[in-house]
């Protein structure tokens, strides 16, 4: 009888630990410090891309020198990829069902994988906005100021959004949101997207505003 009570407690404990598997699981911790700021940037590569003005080395028919405008029809191709961003955030990351890290084997209502990690819509919206850029300043250095370089334009189209790509880039994986391959497979889908349609917008639109020349076209 005395072993009994010896025993009783060890199994017990042996039982219950056994018979528990989840609780030495361990649950991914997501730094929310990172998502503010990979927000901030996403949303800032954005709103720098839609704010800058399209830069051009006028013809002599108009007026010679380097001038800069802002254009209304911009909003096309900032709205467009805003619209796929959301897309993708209400729908195609449910279709993917591309767990986060740490996630693969937990789950989904385990905190911090309610959510899907392909594509990040931090990193496709900040990368679609440096595609968007690089194509204005491509296109409207080739097109419309005849392979004139301008400092200014590749800066703010192309430098400024390179930058705050990478910090939401870096800072999602860092903060454990999204792997390696989540957050490059959202960098190329983003960057080729924001090319066509910069690309296709610039090809349509010149940087001129006509005979007006005013500062702001419509």
């Amino acid at each position: 009888m005395k072993l009994k009570f010896v025993f009783a407690p060890l199994i017990f404990c042996a039982c219950v630990f056994t018979s528990r598997p989840g609780l030495t699981q361990a649950v991914p911790e997501r730094d929310e410090t990172w998502d503010t700021v990979t927000l901030a940037t996403a949303l800032g590569a954005f709103g720098v891309e839609l704010l800058m003005p399209r830069v051009f080395y006028s013809s002599p028919e108009v007026t010679v020198g380097w001038k800069t405008r802002w254009h209304v029809s911009a909003l096309a191709p900032s709205m467009t990829m805003a619209a796929l961003a959301l897309l993708n955030e209400t729908t195609l990351k449910d279709a993917f069902e591309d767990p986060r890290p740490g996630c693969e084997d937990l789950d989904p209502t385990t905190p911090g994988c309610e959510t899907f990690g392909l594509f990040s819509t931090h990193t496709f919206t900040a990368f679609s906005a440096l595609g968007q850029g690089a194509a204005v300043f491509i296109f409207d250095m080739t097109k419309y100021s005849d392979g004139r370089f301008n400092a200014g334009s590749l800066v703010g189209h192309v430098v400024v959004p390179l930058v705050l790509g990478t910090v939401t880039a870096v800072g999602r994986s860092a903060g454990d949101w999204e792997s390696g391959g989540q957050i490059l497979a959202s960098a190329g889908t983003g960057l080729a997207a924001g090319f066509l349609m910069g690309m296709t917008y610039v090809l349509m639109q010149p940087p001129e505003c006509g005979y007006t020349g005013a500062l702001i076209c419509w």
